[in-house]
């Protein structure tokens, strides 16, 4: 049965990611956007129970009724949960009461699944397992700010290597014709509620980049005192880096003279090929602005996407995460998944590193707030 087959597949890839890991690197919470990864163990697993389980599979027993406070995310629907700042204090559940807690849904998931399903139901098992990869790419993300941010800096593994190579171009950029472009999810396959509602939107001629832009073309813009110009940024974006004193990337340290940075094998000279990454918003306009150059919206970079390469990085775009044209939230809870969040954030394309294979398509609408950068996000210039 192939959703059976799918469902162990993605839980298996949760362990695998969180494999390398310390018993005491499961606990850690060091920022409110970052959440132990014993945290999404729990709550990848109360989905399952919550949505499918104890609804729709008589005779099933309830792990253990406190669970719902302790991993419900953000869904009001479902009742009170631990707030996000508090999760990093959850020294109990154990990391390993958490184990049992996945062994006892996943055994109980086996059998559920060979049951009769209906069609709604089986969407929304589909639904669970896309939700399970987005938080594998969370588990990617707060495993190297965690340990990133260890003083020691330790590695997270030897065998996961950093191995940009540029594919081959002609042409720097990609020149666009104005016209009419078909915007948004088409085909019978899985995807999220916010890539519904395919629109047609008319575009002004323009260029973008074959290319995300690269460590040493980054580093350009600090040498030339990018970060000290005000000219250069929003006036929200200058006072975030005013206020937090920043003056590089995210893990950019200056080290006896060079510029190195942490990434799975620890702390490592930049490699100026590779394309920058956790870079802001705010540090992406900025940059482009120095260039001369600006983001693409999100359209734009769709209706291109098919002519440069992408997946290394997500790419910031000029456009604010609104819903698309006859866009209507989910009754429930499921509703909350992704419409309220439609307010003070800006929409990223593409993909990066750890991003799951399903998940690399030119219709995903990825969104995060201008300041944040501890997701794997680039740049590509447009004009």
């Amino acid at each position: 049965m192939q959703l059976k087959n799918d469902f162990n597949t993605v839980r298996k890839r949760s362990m695998h990611i969180c494999a390398p890991l310390k018993t005491e690197d499961y606990v850690v919470q060091p920022v409110v956007d970052v959440s132990p990864p014993k945290w999404h163990l729990g709550h990848t697993t109360w989905f399952f129970e919550t949505f499918l389980l104890k609804p729709h599979f008589p005779g099933y027993k309830e792990f253990d009724p406190n669970y719902n406070f302790v991993f419900n995310s953000y869904y009001e629907t479902v009742g009170a949960r631990v707030i996000r700042t508090d999760r990093g204090n959850l020294s109990r559940p154990a990391v390993e009461d958490v184990m049992r807690y996945r062994e006892h849904v996943d055994k109980a998931m086996q059998a559920f699944l060979d049951t009769p399903l209906s069609d709604e139901l089986k969407t929304l098992v589909v639904l669970g397992l896309n939700h399970e990869e987005q938080h594998q790419e969370l588990l990617y993300t707060d495993i190297k700010f965690i340990l990133g941010h260890n003083p020691l800096m330790p590695a997270y593994s030897d065998t996961l290597v950093d191995n940009y190579i540029a594919p081959a171009t002609e042409k720097p950029f990609v020149e666009m014709e104005a016209g009419l472009y078909d915007i948004g999810y088409k085909g019978d396959g899985f995807c999220f509620d916010n890539e519904l509602g395919r629109h047609t939107v008319y575009l002004q001629q323009y260029s973008i980049a074959s290319q995300p832009v690269t460590n040493g073309e980054y580093l350009e813009f600090m040498e030339a005192g990018g970060y000290t110009d005000f000219r250069h940024w929003h006036a929200e974006g200058w006072d975030w880096v005013k206020k937090n004193e920043v003056k590089a990337p995210l893990y950019w340290h200056h080290v006896d003279g060079k510029w190195q940075h942490y990434n799975w094998q620890g702390l490592q000279p930049i490699n100026e090929n590779e394309p920058v990454c956790h870079i802001s918003y705010y540090e992406a306009t900025a940059y482009a602005a120095w260039k001369g150059f600006r983001l693409p919206t999100e359209f734009e970079w769709e209706a291109a996407s098919a002519q440069f390469s992408w997946g290394q990085r997500w790419e910031w775009t000029e456009s604010a995460y609104l819903p698309y044209p006859g866009f209507v939230k989910a009754p429930g809870a499921i509703g909350e998944y992704n419409g309220k969040f439609m307010v003070s954030q800006m929409v990223l394309r593409g993909g990066s590193e750890v991003t799951p294979p399903n998940h690399s398509r030119d219709t995903y609408r990825n969104f995060f707030h201008p300041s944040l950068r501890w997701q794997f996000t680039g740049i590509r210039l447009a004009k």
